[in-house]
């Protein structure tokens, strides 16, 4: 059985100190005292330096890059608070790693975002809160209660105070068939048609563009997807608009995981403008004009303080 802590505590891995301390600051309270480091043989410490004992406890960590380094510094960090008595335990995973490995797509595949959620529950989270899970069915692979919250209600209301609503040459743009859903309703936002592209995927991360189904021509074009990795499926996407007459491009998702190619790859496409969310810490983006990033610590603050306050968060979720 859940109980309610008694007071509320935040603590922080070392993926996104900074989102938490900005989380923190929105709740009202300081990041937890804690540390954690390596031992010389590379092994996770982690030490708690004040009570948590019957507290309501939430660990902000994303699960990204390096990914299993901080998968396992948030495992440890959620034991060590089961041992020391905290009330409860929320995971809170902005960006929820191994998410695309959601089922078997060929032979003898792991599902390791299965494998993942069972790690968070056995670890001794009593509950997740994460955005933008890559596939809404990852919920069931939990035990315990989880909460999806959406990044595309931030995305449509910065385009919004843009002037992008309710204007005749603004189309936005779904890069795969899986992504249709979100499209539509964050085309919904801007009272804006959607389009479509048919693509074909010959392996993991490279992707070759077949067919765009809607009206792109001399129009501005804002694609959206929940995250971006090496960016090769949205630069193609960017190219293949722009070559079929769209007047400018823009982009937009989530998770800006940006690895490998990805920085080069954006920087050298048609994309004008890329807006993400803060859910995974990117210097390497920081100071270059074709990034935007929106800070998630607002709708998490929110989040935390209903769910701490035993009060519905479902209108978050629509944002």
């Amino acid at each position: 059985m859940i109980t309610h802590g008694k007071n509320i505590k935040i603590f922080t891995g070392n993926s996104h100190p900074e989102l938490a301390k900005d989380i923190a600051s929105i709740v009202g309270v300081k990041v937890g005292d804690s540390r954690v480091g390596t031992f010389s043989d590379g092994e996770i410490s982690v030490d708690i330096n004040e009570t948590v004992r019957g507290a309501d406890v939430f660990v902000v960590q994303s699960t990204s890059s390096p990914v299993n380094n901080n998968l396992m510094e948030l495992l440890i960090m959620i034991d060590a608070f089961k041992r020391a008595s905290a009330g409860r335990i929320t995971a809170v995973i902005p960006y929820y790693g191994y998410a695309r490995q959601d089922r078997k797509a060929k032979s003898r595949d792991p599902i390791t975002a299965k494998l993942v959620a069972d790690l968070l529950t056995t670890a001794g989270a009593d509950r997740v809160l994460t955005m933008d899970l890559h596939a809404s069915q990852i919920q069931g692979y939990f035990n315990i209660p989880v909460d999806n919250l959406m990044g595309a209600p931030i995305l449509s209301k910065y385009f919004i105070d843009k002037g992008f609503a309710e204007k005749d040459d603004v189309v936005v743009v779904s890069p795969d068939l899986g992504s249709v859903t979100r499209a539509r309703k964050f085309a919904d936002k801007l009272h804006a048609p959607i389009a479509i592209i048919d693509k074909r995927r010959p392996r993991a991360n490279v992707s070759e563009i077949m067919n765009i189904i809607g009206d792109i021509k001399d129009k501005t074009c804002i694609l959206i997807d929940d995250m971006i990795d090496t960016a090769g499926t949205i630069s193609n996407a960017a190219n293949a608009l722009r070559d079929l007459g769209a007047k400018e491009v823009y982009a937009c998702c989530t998770h800006g995981v940006l690895s490998g190619p990805a920085i080069e790859r954006i920087n050298d496409s048609a994309i004008k403008e890329l807006v993400m969310l803060n859910t995974v810490k990117n210097d390497q983006a920081e100071g270059i004009n074709k990034f935007k990033s929106i800070s998630v610590a607002p709708i998490f603050g929110e989040a935390i303080k209903r769910i701490y306050d035993d009060v519905s968060i479902s209108k978050l979720f629509e944002g």
